[in-house]
């Protein structure tokens, strides 16, 4: 009996050893495009243009007001009484702080009863002169001694009598009743914050760069979405000996709640330079390479080494100072697989 099941075995055998056959025909092709493809890297580029690159530095401050008066003694006696406190506004003239008047270091009582005898004099050569018992020059030699002993009195008064020079807010009070009051440390302090001052430290390098107006930016990390413009006001002609480093004051005004407050700590804002259509890369594109700035420029699907010299950059943009043209394609992904004259593939998303 004729067996179908035999011949359907027979036919898709053959049909099986025809495809293999027609297969293998192509498979070098097929194995040399996947080593090609392999060996090629693929990289994201871009062009090299001309941008504007602002260079933003910013600095550590602490404020203080615009007008700030620190009280100090002059002599060493004990505190008898304090008559502010912090929060407290104050007018120019007002006794801040008393030191006691009959302290050893202390010559008020001496030159109160000199400057009160020189004044009972002084009355009593007047009332003479007018009668004609002394002579002019009598009168003139008692008027000399009484402003002499009122002038020594007035000053040993501020020894004793501790003053603000202006009117603003005690901002500080750093001391207690019976404290010493030792010539020299800071007792209080009074500052005017309607206007506040930032002060920082610059590197020798920056100073060049900056400038009396120059615009800058003041926030506190407390609430950095709060930021007050400013201007530089005061540029140190001269380094602090033991950091090397210039003193700059920016001023800026203080909100109408007066949240900045003196001796508080800020960041500071300062655009150093600002250049306009100067051939520049990203930042991220630049490897560095033994102190060599260096980068991958791509050229007819191929990748080669580029020295470069940079100048200023903003932390996304780098500026080019030579080494690369206007137009010249630069490798921003994929550097760390390269090799001098590798062939690469461009992708639009590496």
């Amino acid at each position: 009996m004729f067996n179908y099941r035999y011949i359907f075995t027979f036919i898709t055998l053959s049909m099986l050893f025809f495809t293999i056959g027609c297969g293998n025909k192509n498979r070098p092709e097929i194995v040399k495009d996947k080593i090609a493809y392999a060996d090629t890297i693929s990289v994201e580029t871009t062009k090299v243009e001309k941008k504007d690159i602002v260079l933003v530095k910013t600095y550590s401050a602490s404020l203080e007001g615009e007008e700030q008066a620190n009280i100090i003694s002059k002599i060493p006696e004990r505190i008898i009484k304090i008559n502010v406190k912090v929060g407290d506004y104050v007018s120019k003239g007002s006794v801040i702080i008393s030191i006691d008047k009959s302290g050893a270091s202390s010559q008020y009582y001496q030159a109160q009863a000199a400057y009160l005898n020189s004044q009972k004099d002084k009355e009593r050569m007047k009332a003479l002169y007018q009668e004609g018992a002394v002579s002019q020059q009598m009168l003139d030699g008692a008027q000399t001694q009484f402003e002499v002993n009122k002038a020594n009195f007035e000053a040993a008064k501020s020894t004793v009598e501790l003053t603000t020079p202006l009117s603003g807010i005690v901002t500080a009070v750093n001391a207690n009743v019976g404290d010493l009051a030792n010539p020299g440390v800071v007792l209080a302090v009074i500052a005017n914050s309607q206007n506040m001052k930032a002060v920082f430290s610059v590197g020798e390098n920056d100073v060049p760069g900056f400038y009396v107006g120059q615009p800058a930016n003041v926030y506190s990390e407390l609430k950095p979405d709060l930021i007050k413009n400013g201007k530089i006001v005061q540029i140190s002609r001269s380094a602090n000996v033991q950091s090397r480093t210039f003193e700059m004051k920016a001023l800026f005004s203080n909100t109408a709640d007066k949240w900045f407050k003196p001796g508080m700590f800020c960041r500071v804002n300062v655009d150093l330079k600002n250049l306009k259509g100067t051939l520049a890369i990203p930042y991220s594109s630049v490897i560095m390479d033994n102190y060599t700035s260096v980068v991958f420029v791509v050229k007819d699907g191929k990748a080669s080494l580029k020295n470069i010299k940079t100048g200023i950059t903003d932390g996304k943009l780098i500026e080019v100072l030579s080494g690369l043209n206007e137009g010249d394609v630069v490798v921003t992904l994929g550097m760390n697989k390269l090799k001098d004259g590798i062939i690469v593939r461009v992708s639009d998303k590496y």
